[in-house]
Formats: structure tokens, C-alpha cells, sequence
């Protein structure tokens, strides 16, 4: 089995993971808590992967993230730098935001991004992405779905470092 496929999958759903916790963070700044799951409608994976490296993927993880008020006033959440994917569209609403996430490079694709929130300490968000994954010379079709919860922890991020926002250096 090649591991190309599974570190390009791991990555990209890390920085939709990113935007979809973060972008739940009730435009509070500071340190917030996201438990999320991951599914795929399409997997990229060949049929002879074991069950358990799938259910290790598909498992729910929680991480913590640092959302700054930039990040808050420029996207509604911290958005990942990552050199193939584009966050466009972004709408902010007192409740909630959404955006479009375009990807090209080794993942192709495009993605929705939305996230609400009805009470300041608890959000939820959804990145829904469909598009191809470069895997040697052979593309495959891939669709994934991640949902989440964030709970905030406080103001103070303490370790946790906030990511970079694209164009910053």
C-alpha cells in the first residue's frame, strides 16, 4: 500500500479540520477545544486497506486550537496556510459563516465549509469536499465530510500557537 494517498488525505483534512473547529470559535478569541469525525462518501483508499486503518481515520479526534482576533475579523475563523487550497466566498453572519474552499495540486477540488453557533462557549461546523487525489499517475475520485464541535477553554491559548494566516510570513 502506498502511504502517499494516506499522508495527502491526513493533511488535507487537518486543515479542513482547522477551518471547520475554528471557524466555530464564536468569534471569541483564544483557546478552543474541537472534537471532530471524518467520513467519506468516496474513499481514495484501495479495497484491500485494512478496517482498522480506516476506523483509525474515521475515528473522532480532539485538538486544541488558538483563534486570534485577526483571524476572527478577517475569516470568522483561523484559516491554514497551505499553498493548494484557497478559502473564497467567505460570508459572516452573526451566528454562523461559510466559505468555499478551492484546492489544486495533489488534492484537486472543491470544498463547503459552514459553521454555526447559538450559545458563545459551543460551535459546530461542516466542511463537505468532493475532487480527485493524485496518487503516482493514477487520480482517484475522493468525497469526505468533517464535522465537529468546538467548546471554548478560556482566553489565554497558553502552548497552543495560532497558525499562520495565508500571506502571512
Amino acid at each position: 500500500m502506498r502511504k502517499t494517498p494516506v499522508w495527502i488525505t491526513l493533511s488535507c483534512c487537518l486543515f479542513a479540520l482547522a477551518i471547520v473547529a475554528l471557524a466555530q470559535a464564536v468569534r471569541k478569541p483564544g483557546l478552543w477545544e474541537m472534537t471532530s469525525s471524518m467520513t467519506y462518501q468516496k474513499s481514495p483508499f484501495p479495497p484491500g486497506m485494512p478496517a482498522s486503518a480506516l476506523a483509525a481515520m474515521s475515528a473522532p479526534h480532539t485538538v486544541q486550537v488558538c483563534l486570534t482576533q485577526a483571524m476572527i475579523d478577517k475569516y470568522g475563523a483561523p484559516v491554514s496556510q497551505n499553498r493548494d487550497c484557497q478559502i473564497t466566498n467567505v460570508v459572516l453572519k452573526p451566528t454562523g459563516m461559510s466559505a468555499e474552499m478551492v484546492c489544486t495540486g495533489r488534492m484537486s477540488g472543491h470544498g463547503e465549509m459552514e459553521s454555526s453557533w447559538t450559545e458563545g462557549n459551543v460551535a459546530k461546523g461542516r466542511v463537505h469536499f468532493t475532487g480527485t487525489m493524485q496518487s503516482g499517475p493514477n487520480s482517484m475520485p475522493v468525497e469526505w465530510t468533517v464535522v465537529s464541535t468546538s467548546v471554548y477553554k478560556g482566553p489565554d491559548c497558553g502552548s497552543v500557537k495560532p497558525m499562520p494566516m495565508p500571506g502571512d510570513k
